[in-house]
């Protein structure tokens, strides 16, 4: 080794131990890795376990590489939190690192202005930000021309073969294509097999054939993760069960669900059974899971009860449980999310309690993918060359629903056919081929994942071996010996028996009316620039509410879509009887003293009689409507920074002199959350002791 090579790699070493403290020492992998990305300006592959130190590679590379006067390295990374815990891993390197993503819009320009005068080390990129006009046609050139290192993170994301296949992660191949000379590129994931190791490094250019790609894949052992199944069929029976044991698991964790409403639900049954947890989902705004995650990671939470949305990249190394509720459709989605557990710690445990109707959900999933032929030539058809259309515009002339249209112009996007643009979406007029037989494939491959998911459930092999097998684990042979720690190697560690009074508690709760409406607990970050002082946590909210019922529930649900799309008009008495129901079985900690309807643009009449209906039954004051300041445009803004600055001093003050008590405050939708948030500042500024918000219904 040549004496510039060897101090490298002192410097590589001292930049680790400011990372991950004074004891670290790099493996050879990832010295290997570091030497051909910083000095041979190589492209590299790297598969390896989670917690290996992926991310390590790239910030003491993006950090080496800036030293001897290269450009910032570039990284796409696909979720949020993985974003907030790169950028503090860079902190204590000492790289000035920055995010552009949809949680810091406000942040957008000034970003933008710290990368043309070289003050960012590191520039992490979400994959939906690569196809923003403005970024891709301003911003991503220079960046593809002058980048010290692009960086292409969870790159499993790039395959459609993968767990986890992403649209927008298919543009990253255009950025890649148009680096200048000598810029490294590397591909970091911990969760591929063959396959989708082959098809990203097709995708890419950076896997084997290409010449000069250095590929590092290494074993998936975890020997800190003790594997079990708990089989019990009766849905709330394993909810019970997660009531029983749930404080029987070390430390803090994860309990993970299929759904939204699921996840909701079971945080609001083990919170009445007494433990610290909480909701993340997709749903959950940004502001909000950067709280949670402080929560989980500091162990003020017992779990977080989460989707797939907690997920890839979140870095607890002592998370000491991951448990699922219902199965994930493919053991290579299931290894990654257990993955999280047990990185420092010698054991960590890991419970699935799989459930029939996981297959339903499964069917459902499958049947929101890729549309049929017919339905994508529509979509091309309704767009002009020349005039943009927007999302919202296009979506009453397909029989598409926003989200799987969304999904289908990023596709066309990447493929060509379509272009967006300042205003919306345009067609190319280039030709589309639909490539049936390779949806085919895809289906097949994913109805196989499925059988192996419902096999690994049934197995009784070694549970890490079957799991190690599906993700083709190079260090796997066939005379690889059993874990010695799962399930199936010691014998069952958990009983499915279940107390009959916890079974009845949790039998009662779930059939209780009403869904729990949980308060906004944090401030969006940025809100001083849009001229609005507020930050940190909400401290004049709303108390925690209720709503009558999703949209998307079974029961409520299609009498909810008709009620609300159908003309204004007064509260039936079924809808009243429901709302009685709901605020009977509302465990608040102070009765309402007063009652009032936040005004509704589509449906006044409905929310003021149910309002005044609501006063009459439960003899509350009936304080009439919120009514909105004469001359307010409609709030129309999704981002949620933008919604609160729309919603700041919306309404009138209300005269509350003589209300003694919580106000019960009434709404026909809530979805954000902050309408009714921002409402109850009013009441609360107005005097009221408390606001306990209801609404009839939320999307999901």
């Amino acid at each position: 080794m040549s004496t510039a090579t060897t101090n490298l790699r002192d410097e590589a070493e001292r930049l680790l131990q400011e990372l991950a403290g004074p004891h670290a020492r790099l493996r050879e992998d990832q010295w290997t890795a570091i030497e051909a990305l910083v000095v041979q300006r190589r492209r590299a592959l790297v598969v390896q376990r989670t917690g290996w130190g992926k991310s390590a590679v790239y910030f003491i590379s993006a950090k080496l590489l800036r030293a001897h006067g290269h450009g910032p390295t570039v990284i796409v990374s696909p979720l949020l939190a993985l974003m907030r815990n790169q950028v503090d891993s860079a902190e204590r390197a000492g790289v000035r690192a920055a995010t552009i993503n949809s949680g810091n819009v406000t942040e957008w320009d000034e970003i933008h202005e710290r990368i043309a005068s070289g003050d960012i080390d590191v520039l992490l990129v979400s994959p939906e930000r690569l196809n923003n006009p403005d970024f891709r046609d301003q911003v991503l050139p220079a960046l593809a021309r002058d980048a010290g290192l692009v960086v292409v993170d969870e790159a499993h994301c790039v395959s459609d073969w993968g767990h986890d296949f992403r649209p927008d992660y298919r543009r990253i191949r255009t950025l890649v294509a148009e680096l200048g000379e000598g810029i490294p590129v590397l591909a970091t994931t911990a969760t591929a097999n063959d396959r989708v190791v082959a098809d990203v490094a097709a995708q890419l250019g950076v896997g084997e054939g290409t010449g000069e790609t250095l590929v590092l894949r290494g074993g998936l052992d975890r020997p800190s993760l003790h594997l079990s199944v708990v089989r019990i069929v009766e849905p709330a029976r394993r909810a019970a069960w997660l009531a029983e044991h749930l404080g029987e698991l070390p430390g803090s964790g994860i309990v993970y669900a299929l759904t939204v409403s699921a996840a909701q639900d079971l945080a609001a049954l083990l919170a009445e059974r007494g433990y610290a947890v909480a909701a993340y989902t997709g749903q959950t705004d940004t502001a909000e899971r950067e709280q949670l995650e402080a929560d989980l990671l500091n162990n003020r939470v017992k779990a977080l009860v989460a989707t797939s949305a907690l997920g890839m990249g979140f870095d607890k190394p002592d998370l000491g449980f991951v448990v699922h509720l219902g199965a994930p459709s493919s053991p290579i989605s299931y290894y990654q999310q257990v993955g999280r557990a047990g990185r420092s710690t010698d054991r960590a445990e890991v419970v699935l309690l799989p459930g029939r109707e996981d297959q339903q959900i499964w069917k459902w999933f499958a049947s929101v993918a890729f549309p049929s032929e017919s339905l994508v030539r529509r979509v091309i058809g309704v767009l002009d060359v020349d005039r943009p259309q927007s999302t919202p515009a296009i979506e009453p002339l397909v029989d598409l629903n926003r989200s799987r249209l969304e999904m289908v112009l990023k596709v066309l996007d990447v493929d060509g056919a379509v272009r967006r643009v300042k205003g919306g979406w345009v067609a190319t007029g280039q030709p589309w081929h639909y490539d049936a037989p390779r949806y085919a494939r895809l289906e097949e491959a994913r109805a196989a994942e499925q059988a192996a998911m419902l096999e690994y459930e049934r197995t009784t092999e070694c549970r890490m071996l079957f799991l190690r097998r599906q993700l083709d684990d190079p260090e796997l042979t066939a005379t690889t010996e059993g874990c010695g720690r799962c399930d199936n190697c010691c014998g069952s560690r958990w009983s499915t028996d279940v107390d009959e009074a916890g079974v009845a508690q949790t039998v009662a709760r779930l059939d209780r009316p009403g869904v729990d409406l949980a308060p906004r607990k944090q401030w969006p970050t940025g809100m001083a620039k849009l001229g609005v002082s507020l930050s940190g946590r909400i401290t004049d909210g709303p108390e925690p509410g209720r709503v009558l019922g999703r949209l998307s529930d079974l029961g409520w649900g299609p009498r909810l879509r008709a009620l609300l799309d159908g003309p204004d008009a007064a509260a039936p008495e079924e809808l009243m009887r429901a709302a009685i129901s709901v605020l009977a079985a509302w465990d608040w900690a102070q009765r309402p003293a007063a009652v009032m309807a936040v005004e509704s643009e589509s449906h006044p009449l409905l929310v003021g009689s149910l309002a005044a209906g609501l006063a009459r039954v439960g003899r509350l004051q009936d304080l009439g409507t919120l009514r909105s300041r004469p001359g307010r445009p409609p709030v129309t803004a999704a981002n949620s920074a933008y919604r609160i600055a729309a919603l700041v001093d919306a309404w009138i003050p209300p005269d509350l002199e003589g209300v003694h008590g919580p106000v019960l405050l009434v709404d026909a939708v809530t979805d954000t959350g902050w309408t009714l948030t921002m409402a109850a500042r009013t009441l609360r500024a107005a005097g009221a002791d408390a606001v306990l918000p209801f609404a009839l219904a939320s999307p999901k």
